[in-house]
């Protein structure tokens, strides 16, 4: 015989929270691809809800019992309908998911022109509350080579790994592609999977041909991202890791465009 369901228990703390639900969930998803069509990665999902002052706890099975009506296949087409399948299932005011996942593009090295898969952290972000939301990001890896170094040394210049994060809403579609070819084209040189001698004598060259500071690639970023009439809102933040330091360089920018 089962007991009473405490998570329905009055609450009188008089306190909402904000967000309350389940976390790192591995599920199968399909997205878009530019070159390919569509494409099978695993994201890591996160679903939460708004739970009102009046009730103790909300019902974490129910989240992974809609989660699991979707099809791989509907799922990212369907991101809304699935929020509000959410709000009503736990009877909530707001519902959120934010899924991260690996995107994988083939990309030739510069002179060999040899393919190997590259893979960037890719991020949906979607909420319902009156209005639905959807954000879509990218994290990209570049090479940033310092102007200042360059600049002061008689040969040689330090060089930093960077991860830049563009996050952007939309007001017509957009591929991931894009997104992260604005990042690759505002750094020193674009990040590969494999690359020959000969290629690794192009990129370094490249590299030391083109120096930005971590101010300067979030800045190019954003021109672009002004310039493109599909984009009504970005934040673009840029990380770089350098080679002489024990610290990181850091840069962000945010804005509406539209």
């Amino acid at each position: 015989m089962l007991k009473n369901d405490v998570q329905n228990e009055k609450d009188y703390r008089d306190i909402t929270i904000d967000k309350v639900g389940v976390k790192n969930i591995n599920y199968p998803i399909i997205v878009e691809d530019r070159t390919n069509t569509i494409q099978h990665t695993i994201a890591n999902i996160d679903i939460f809800v708004e739970l009102t002052k009046d009730f103790r706890g909300t019902h974490m099975s129910r989240f992974l019992e809609v989660l699991n009506s979707y099809h791989q296949e509907t799922l990212i087409d369907n991101l809304e309908s699935f929020l509000k399948d959410i709000k009503t299932t736990l009877g909530s005011n707001s519902s959120y998911i934010k899924l991260q996942f690996p995107y994988f593009v083939n990309k030739k090295a510069p002179v060999s022109r040899i393919e190997s898969l590259l893979n960037y952290q890719c991020e949906f972000e979607a909420s319902l509350k009156e209005k639905f939301d959807f954000v879509i990001g990218v994290s990209v890896p570049i090479t940033a080579l310092c102007p200042c170094s360059k600049e002061i040394s008689e040969y040689g210049a330090h060089n930093q790994r960077s991860i830049v994060t563009l996050k952007v809403r939309y007001q017509d579609f957009i591929w991931l592609d894009e997104l992260i070819e604005y990042v690759e084209s505002s750094a020193s040189c674009e990040v590969y999977s494999l690359l020959k001698r000969v290629d690794e004598k192009y990129v370094t060259e490249k590299a030391y041909e083109n120096p930005v500071f971590v101010e300067d690639i979030v800045r190019e970023i954003a021109l672009k991202m002004r310039n493109d009439n599909r984009i009504t809102w970005f934040s673009v933040e840029s990380e770089n890791f350098e080679s002489i330091h024990n610290h990181s360089a850091y840069a962000f920018v945010e804005q509406h465009t539209k």
